[in-house]
């Protein structure tokens, strides 16, 4: 593993990079695949499920996104709403999955395994994308300069976003974060820039064209304006979008569901069309449904009941219906 000069310390850490601890005894993962051989599905533990992929998939992986648990330590339920007799509004829960650890250094432990298995999926120009909140975001920078190195680490998004106040005698908590790490710091790496809307002040100032800036002795003298529109302002590392609002269509019921909004800025800014998208928390699918809208191939992952069946059921809407298959497809 690469070297990083402050590293993270608790009981059992030092087997979290112990070779033999690299191959999970958890039975093999049941695999499906899309009948155009651009998706895959493996139903299983994702560390070993990552095992596994590396025979066929290491080094090709463009992006990878990864949604752990939060370490909330409690069960969450998929929710489902359907209408009973007389129209009225019936819910039915389920557990979707487990988020309660022994300790934060078990949470780390498990987290540190897939995200170094991850890493070794990726292609040199790749990125990982953890997405974590601010209780754990701290720890989780520490460990990934461990496991990718320091100079890897391209940028922390703050992904803010609106929800009904809490009652708290603190700020209320309005965003999560996703941390971006580089496979190789010195490859070129996949990047499609975007950009945001020009601010209201340059609009009025400026109108929509680029802007030619005059500098003289290294300071900014004159600007003008060029015939050219201008593409707006690249994005920063700050993020304004709503999370899913619970009449939205999009919404699943499963219970960490990401706006496809936020998957898919991500995947169009980190990959190319045709690349590789891996998400070894999968959950409800949002990552594999917005990477097949735009071109990408993915690989999902997850040991949920509720997740596969959420997901299968997302991506046949689509028209990508999920088929068996004894191993992880070499076209996918």
């Amino acid at each position: 593993m690469p070297e990083s000069s402050v590293t993270l310390a608790w009981p059992g850490k030092a087997r979290l990079f112990v070779d033999d601890e690299a191959t999970p005894r958890a039975s093999p993962p049941e695999v499906a695949h899309t009948r155009c051989g651009r998706g895959l599905y493996l139903f299983g533990d994702n560390a070993r499920a990552l095992s596994e992929l590396a025979r066929t998939h290491a080094g090709r992986i463009a992006l990878a996104y990864l949604d752990p648990p939060f370490l909330t330590n409690r069960v969450h339920d998929a929710v489902t709403r359907s209408r009973g007799a007389g129209g009225k509004i019936v819910r039915a829960s389920r557990a979707a999955f487990d988020d309660r650890w022994e300790d934060r250094g078990a949470f780390l432990a498990s987290l540190g395994r897939r995200i170094a298995l991850a890493r070794e999926l990726l292609a040199p120009h790749g990125s990982l994308v953890v997405h974590v909140d601010p209780k754990t975001s701290h720890y989780v920078k520490v460990l990934m300069d461990e496991i990718f190195g320091e100079d890897c680490f391209a940028s922390e998004i703050i992904w803010r976003y609106r929800r009904w106040p809490a009652k708290t005698a603190n700020y209320q908590r309005v965003h999560d974060v996703l941390l971006r790490y580089r496979k190789d710091p010195a490859a070129r790496p996949r990047w499609n820039q975007a950009y945001e809307p020009l601010a209201a002040s340059t609009l009025a100032t400026w109108g929509t064209k680029k802007q030619n800036a005059v500098f003289d002795g290294g300071r900014r003298a004159r600007s003008s304006s060029l015939a050219t529109e201008s593409l707006g302002v690249p994005m920063g590392d700050v993020w304004e979008i709503g999370v899913l609002a619970p009449v939205s269509r999009e919404r699943t019921g499963y219970p960490s569901q990401k706006p496809e909004a936020l998957l898919s800025r991500l995947i169009e800014t980190l990959s190319d069309p045709g690349d590789l998208v891996l998400d070894p928390y999968a959950g409800s699918g949002t990552t594999l449904a917005a990477a097949a809208r735009l071109g990408r191939g993915f690989v999902g992952i997850d040991q949920s009941e509720v997740a596969r069946d959420t997901t299968r059921a997302r991506l046949a809407a689509m028209g990508l219906a999920l088929e068996a298959r004894e191993a992880p497809a070499k076209s996918a």
